[in-house]
């Protein structure tokens, strides 16, 4: 008899234990591609985003929210695996080879019986493989077959809301999901004068105008484009509230809402400014949080997501095969009743880069580091005899073709350099941002006196973090990073300056330099490459 009660005692505990798995929250990830903190939430006067909003209304909107790195795959990197761009080896560059040793959150996930997938852009660009150069789903599987007719040629054709829920009907109805909602949109391009045509807007609608552009119809209009591609996939987050909803999900699903890093217009994307890593973060656990529209002042970090994914789902980090996470999970902010800072050791977070698009010569990076920390940043910038945009007579491939790019370039060619030196120009090695009172970054306090003191502090601080995480730029083999070769790409300066057509479909023509030029934007002399067929 003793023997029978406690074989039926063992089997009403696995019935619990069971039971208690299936209860685990589905997590969903919605990721705009170059979006900033431009959503009505924040205070946008020009960008409408009820779906963010209704995110942010009935759970959490953060204030402090930063990339570590502000490009698609590094950015992309930290997210999937809990670790800064600098402790990811090849993974700390843009369009690499994804090092197989590091698994994602998703992997993970899906041995611990979550059924995993995403739409349209996951991680990348990048290739993925496993350790004997086959194809790996970091992922999960692949939902893009559903479309739609986009309002413009700009816009994908990716039906991200019926795919999520495409992806729902097919998932099984015992076991918890996790799912990530990649948009395209509002990566670049644009369809020149859609935000006034189709999204109703006007130039005066913009109110808080960055000083580093020319203000005109041009720039203007461009910001209203962009706008307007930020809103079209908003609607999608409606329709994924509605399809939760439906499915009476949503209770029992962490939703996070973000964007991988800023704007794609000049000296935002690829640079490591306020507005570069400063990402919206909304986040909703329906089921779980006990206080609504709750705004959050801790610095976050992307790093901080994999642990919240992980934690939330009862999965142990430590032998869960991930490489040690630098940040920390989330869980205890989202399901707190409070407001502001409400843990204080989140009080910094670190920044910076490698090697992002090529175009320079032997394919070298723009190294800098950077924290951000009691409403002021310091970055240091390690190869300021290089271009940090990228080469001109290749381009400046590290900033996306567009209207307001193409505005600054000819104006230095007519003679005005000022808001070229801003966007293009090259650096000094320090710089220190006052973020509160210069959120645009314009005002460098590196050598002003009265700052000298808050300048060491923060370098000191970042330089001492870094070097206890591994960052190689600390210990005197940055130019490692600069050793992964690109996936696409490679040698583009040599193979232009030698004529061979290198494409880059990201930029436009006239972005190319035809001249030499200094650091100041003067012209030295032109360039003579004769093109090979």
């Amino acid at each position: 008899m003793k023997a029978k009660s406690l074989v039926l005692l063992l089997f009403f505990l696995v019935i619990k234990a069971n039971a208690q798995s299936d209860e685990r929250p589905n997590i969903l990830v919605i990721i705009f591609d170059d979006a900033g903190l431009d959503m009505s939430a924040y205070g946008s006067t020009y960008v409408n985003t009820p779906g963010f909003d209704a995110i942010a209304e009935e759970g959490v909107l953060y204030n402090r929210a930063y990339t570590p790195n502000a490009k698609c795959a590094p950015s992309r990197a930290s997210i999937i695996t809990g670790r800064n761009s600098w402790q990811l080896d090849a993974a700390a560059n843009h369009v690499i080879y994804f090092p197989s040793k590091f698994k994602t959150y998703q992997e993970v996930l899906l041995e611990h019986g979550y059924t995993t997938g995403f739409t349209s852009k996951g991680y990348g660009p990048a290739l993925t493989l496993t350790a004997d150069g086959k194809e790996r789903a970091v992922m999960g599987k692949v939902y893009n077959e559903k479309k739609l007719k986009p309002a413009t040629t700009g816009i994908s054709d990716n039906d991200y809301s019926g795919n999520f829920k495409n992806f729902l009907e097919k998932a099984p109805a015992n076991k918890p999901w996790s799912f990530w909602v990649g948009s395209v949109e509002p990566h670049r391009g644009y369809e020149y004068g859609t935000g006034k045509k189709l999204g109703g807007k006007t130039e005066e609608m913009i109110k808080d105008f960055p000083p580093y552009w020319p203000d005109n119809e041009v720039t203007r209009n461009d910001l209203l484009d962009y706008a307007y591609e930020i809103e079209d996939t908003d609607k999608h987050i409606v329709k994924i509230l509605e399809t939760l909803k439906e499915s009476n999900q949503l209770d029992n699903t962490l939703i996070i809402v973000t964007s991988d890093h800023g704007m794609p217009f000049p000296r935002v994307k690829g640079d490591q400014y306020e507005n570069s890593n400063h990402i919206p973060m909304a986040m909703l656990w329906k089921g779980k949080m006990q206080a609504k529209s709750r705004t959050v002042d801790d610095y976050i970090s992307f790093i901080d997501l994999a642990p919240t994914f992980l934690d939330v789902a009862g999965v142990d980090w430590e032998s869960s095969g991930m490489h040690p996470a630098t940040g920390k999970s989330l869980k205890s902010i989202i399901v707190s009743e409070k407001s502001g800072q409400i843990e204080p050791a989140r009080d910094y977070v670190l920044v910076g880069k490698e090697r992002h698009d090529t175009g320079r010569p032997d394919d070298v990076g723009y190294p800098i580091r950077g924290i951000h920390k009691n409403n002021m940043l310091y970055v240091k910038n390690y190869e300021i005899d290089r271009w940090p945009k990228g080469n001109p007579e290749t381009g400046y491939l590290n900033t996306d073709g567009s209207p307001t790019k193409t505005e600054i370039l000819n104006l230095r060619r007519n003679g005005s350099k000022e808001f070229w030196k801003m966007n293009f120009g090259k650096r000094v090695e320090e710089e220190l941002y006052d973020v509160a009172n210069d959120p645009f970054c314009v005002h460098n306090l590196a050598t002003n006196p009265e700052y000298q003191k808050t300048k060491e502090a923060l370098k000191i601080e970042m330089e001492a973090k870094l070097l206890a995480q591994g960052d190689l730029r600390m210990s005197g083999y940055g130019h490692l990073y600069e050793k992964a070769p690109f996936v696409r790409g490679r040698n583009f300066y040599s193979d232009f300056i030698e004529g061979k057509k290198p494409k880059a479909g990201w930029v436009n023509d006239t972005d190319f330099e035809p001249y030499l030029l200094d650091g100041d934007g003067n012209e030295l002399q032109e360039i003579d490459n004769e093109i090979k067929d």
